[in-house]
């Protein structure tokens, strides 16, 4: 059975002494997000717990307390460590809910042929897109990939990010996708992020298996799943399901394997066609459903019925230029527990910002600013099942948050194109860049 450790950064041996107290102070904002415990919905995305000059204190790594300065400096120990935020606000670290953080090189020339009028599709065809990563990807050393992960990381955390879903999907092969996997055990394990593993083995068809999809299935289900499972190096399998890469009855039989084994299940639904990838993901009870741009009503009304949440990215619609935005208006209206998350990826999303994909939320999406932080932060923690841990700043749960160069909470996404944190704490240790 899958079993994955939360990263404590700063995790001290044993017998070494404890941690001093640890208070963050002066904050003119504390957004907490406490609430109820479980994924938000509705009226409920909008209310923020914010505390105005608010304090925390964490011990230990864990939150202890919130509230007054006053209230917070008289229960601290007399050697606690005192931040003074500054005036500024404070958020609990950014859950993003989907990335692909493992890959080698870059795609900037398609980035730079799709603004030549080339299509996602087109480039593809004459083999672009993601075979292009794989083939560079399984090139790679494993040490080199992790070099260019762990810059990534930094890259997360100075937009306040702190826990990322992070897929496998380049490797597509066996040796090479267990590599990608190694990896991002290997970020969570140096503490350089908070890392929830997703196998993404069903990520397109690669090369060598061209014309023999059904063949590479079955790759996928009688070899990797099994060595990933045996390994420990992913508790969910996604699969991109769409008629040109996996369609559902090859989609449905790679999760159900999946699911035999013991897996999660989440998947790349609705990107490019309509409601398949959906209603596969309410029929399977899926955890997620990601993407979903180009959902309709029916779509929306199976997976609020089987109580999927709905993963959206809408920097991958920016950067392909697309302008389909998921519906996350209708989706919020009919009880959804929106998620967001940035696609971090070298083709679609080459992003890490979470502020970025706040101010799209907000602007192309209609969000409100409280709705889309709701997203990013308690909904996507309960996305990855780690919302008893993560997600928001309250009692008992992990120090991971962020202190933003903001005075109020909406400058996340009204100055966009910055990322705003100033300093961020994980398990109660300041991160440096």
């Amino acid at each position: 059975m899958y079993a994955q450790a939360d990263v404590a950064v700063g995790r001290r041996p044993g017998g070494a002494p404890q941690m001093p107290d640890l208070v963050i102070a002066n904050c003119r904002q504390l957004v907490t997000l406490a609430g109820p415990a479980r994924a938000r919905i509705g009226a409920e995305m909008r209310e923020l717990g914010v505390i105005p000059d608010g304090a925390l204190l964490a011990r230990n790594g864990r939150i202890l307390k919130v509230g007054s300065r006053t209230d917070i400096e008289r229960a601290a120990a007399a050697d606690a460590e005192i931040v003074d935020a500054g005036g500024r606000i404070v958020l609990p670290g950014f859950v993003d809910a989907h990335t692909h953080p493992v890959f080698a090189g870059n795609r900037a020339e398609e980035f730079e042929e799709r603004a030549g009028g080339a299509t996602y599709a087109e480039i593809a065809a004459h083999g672009g897109g993601i075979r292009s990563t794989v083939r560079l990807t399984r090139a790679a050393r494993e040490e080199d990939l992790l070099g260019a992960a762990r810059r990534y990381a930094t890259w997360f955390r100075r937009g306040g990010t702190t826990t990322i879903e992070a897929k496998s999907g380049y490797g597509l092969a066996l040796a090479d996708e267990l590599k990608t996997l190694r990896v991002i055990r290997q970020l969570g394990t140096e503490g350089l992020l908070r890392t929830v593993p997703t196998f993404l083995g069903a990520h397109e068809v690669p090369d060598e298996y061209r014309g023999h999809r059904g063949e590479y299935a079955r790759l996928v289900i009688e070899e990797m799943l099994p060595a990933v499972w045996r390994e420990g190096l992913a508790e969910s399998c996604d699969v991109f399901c769409e008629p040109s890469v996996f369609p559902v009855e090859a989609a449905r039989e790679i999760l159900m394997a999946a699911r035999a084994l013991g897996f999660r299940i989440r998947i790349h639904a609705d990107q490019f066609s309509a409601d398949e990838g959906s209603l596969l993901a309410a029929a399977l009870g899926a955890d997620t459903a990601d993407h979903l741009e180009a959902t309709t009503e029916r779509g929306w009304t199976a997976l609020a019925a089987a109580g999927v949440q709905p993963v959206l990215l809408p920097a991958s619609v920016y950067c392909l230029g697309s302008g389909r935005y998921p519906a996350a208006r209708q989706m919020i209206e009919r009880g959804l527990a929106v998620t967001l998350g940035t696609d971090f990826n070298p083709g679609s999303s080459p992003t890490t910002s979470m502020p970025l994909v706040l101010s799209l939320a907000v602007t192309q999406m209609k969000m409100t600013y409280a709705e889309a932080i709701t997203a990013a932060t308690i909904n996507a923690a309960y996305s990855l099942r780690r919302g008893d841990r993560v997600g928001s700043i309250e009692e008992g749960k992990l120090a991971d948050f962020a202190i933003h160069d903001c005075c109020d909470y909406r400058e996340l996404a009204y100055f966009f194109g910055r990322d705003t944190a100033r300093d961020v704490y994980i398990g109660g240790v300041r991160q440096k860049w």
